[in-house]
């Protein structure tokens, strides 16, 4: 069996030469080679994948790869996304300290890093997953059951990689649900909350939906010298103030319940017993949770961002015409139409036009339960002491598409990402410790082991 040494020996310039591949999603043009250049790259150094596994493109950049098991048991699905957000082209000037796109390596506090955009997300999780099933191939190992490997080249645009497969593979599996979902979320962190002084595994149930909403107004003009009342814009800005003094109600979901109570026992003192009572539920701990602010707020209502407004056209002339943008992330429980009937009731306008620009509901939540265990022990193996605690993810990911037909959908990347690591994600900086990385490869070789299967040769295992 591959030790830690051939683990580590590769895999920083494996990662290092995927990130040097700018796979930038908002910037795909027939001019920009990277997306077509990608899978020839990954064919490279990743040859036994590419020999063993049947490999089907689907939707364009979707790449879906089958590893057959021995028996029909419930297959596992693993997911990454190979494209990535920008980054400056005058770096330079901003606070990166080396360029985005080198894949550099360097040492610092005792640690080799790779900085570069994707390094965290997502070629950082993809590159210690495929290097797990490389070496599992090279050991001469067949799992139990089918493993697919889902990697998505639209994430970041929210594109149609990962709807795609996972209509595929439903279709593929023909009533049968994969005994377990992981993709991308959260991350193994040290001191989660300041009361909490412990390193924990965050693994997301659930993920909130996405609504993006176009607010509109018009009406005449005229020239500015003579402004009219109830103009569009006034409209627009007194529609945006009306949401913004009515929050939407706070409420403990099912994955903020479970990871209070997780948190519990590794809390000191008084904090302990308040996150034990903050477990068991209560409208009281939602609105504490509310009055926090920040991701604490987010964790417990859907929130409504204000992200673009416009309107006019000349600096004398009244405008005819007013829109704005509002991003709302809807907490699980709710769906898109509760979320536009209470926007609609804040506003209290109607001249003032709600547009649905993009929509997804909410995920179900996953339970706390053998599978849960089954990363908990994967976790076990990688990240000796880490405390595996459930929680909701407040971004999207690809795997939203799966968790509308399977019931067990998990967020977790196997990679320590503190403070300024997270960060550096669509930030400047992006990094990943080559430790981590040989930890990641650990926890998906585990995780694989951990549901059994058999070895071509006595030696290898």
């Amino acid at each position: 069996m591959v030790n830690d040494v051939q683990a580590r020996d590769g895999i920083a310039e494996r990662l290092s030469t995927l990130i040097r591949i700018p796979t930038v999603s908002a910037e795909r043009t027939a001019h920009n080679d990277a997306f077509a250049r990608f899978p020839g790259v990954l064919r490279t150094l990743y040859p036994r994948i590419h020999a063993d596994l049947a490999l089907r493109t689907v939707d364009g950049t979707g790449l879906l790869f089958h590893w057959r098991g021995e028996t029909s048991a419930a297959p596992l699905v693993l997911m990454a996304h190979w494209d990535v957000v920008p980054a400056p082209e005058d770096w330079q000037s901003t606070g990166w300290q080396a360029a985005p796109f080198s894949g550099e390596t360097a040492s610092a506090a005792g640690e080799d890093w790779i900085t570069g955009r994707g390094a965290l997300d997502d070629k950082g999780p993809l590159v210690v997953m495929l290097d797990a099933v490389e070496n599992l191939l090279a050991a001469g190992f067949t799992p139990a059951h089918d493993i697919w490997i889902v990697l998505g080249g639209d994430e970041e645009v929210m594109g149609g990689n990962a709807k795609a497969m996972s209509a595929l593979l439903q279709s593929e599996l023909d009533g049968e649900v994969p005994h377990l979902v992981l993709d991308e979320g959260g991350a193994v962190t040290d001191a989660p909350l300041s009361f909490v002084d412990a390193r924990c595994a965050m693994i997301g149930l659930a993920e909130k939906g996405v609504l993006t909403v176009r607010l509109s107004s018009s009406g005449a003009g005229g020239h500015a010298s003579a402004p009219i009342p109830d103009a569009p814009i006034a409209r627009i800005a007194n529609a945006l103030r009306r949401i913004e003094r009515r929050p939407l109600q706070p409420r403990l979901t099912r994955a903020v319940q479970s990871m209070l109570a997780a948190f519990a026992p590794l809390a000191d003192g008084a904090a302990g017993g308040a996150l034990k009572a903050a477990g068991r539920g209560g409208r009281v701990t939602a609105e504490l949770l509310a009055a926090s602010g920040g991701e604490s707020a987010a964790m417990v209502r859907t929130t409504v961002a204000q992200t673009r407004i416009s309107g006019g056209s000349a600096d004398n002339v009244v405008a005819t015409e007013a829109t704005a943008t509002l991003n709302c992330r809807i907490l699980p429980g709710s769906s898109v139409q509760a979320t536009m009937r209470a926007l609609r009731r804040r506003i209290r306008d109607d001249s003032v036009e709600l547009t649905i620009v993009e929509a997804h509901e909410p995920s179900a939540s996953s339970p706390v339960g053998d599978r849960f265990e089954l990363l908990s022990d994967a976790l076990a193996a990688s990240w000796p002491g880490v405390a595996p605690v459930p929680y909701l993810m407040m971004a999207a990911s690809d795997s939203r598409h799966f968790h509308t037909w399977c019931p067990h959908v998990y967020r977790f990347a196997p990679l320590l990402m503190n403070a300024d690591e997270r960060a550096g994600i669509h930030g400047e900086n992006e990094r990943i410790a080559v430790s981590s990385l040989v930890r990641g490869e650990q926890f998906h070789r585990a995780l694989v082991l951990a549901r059994g299967g058999s070895w071509a040769e006595e030696s290898a295992a």
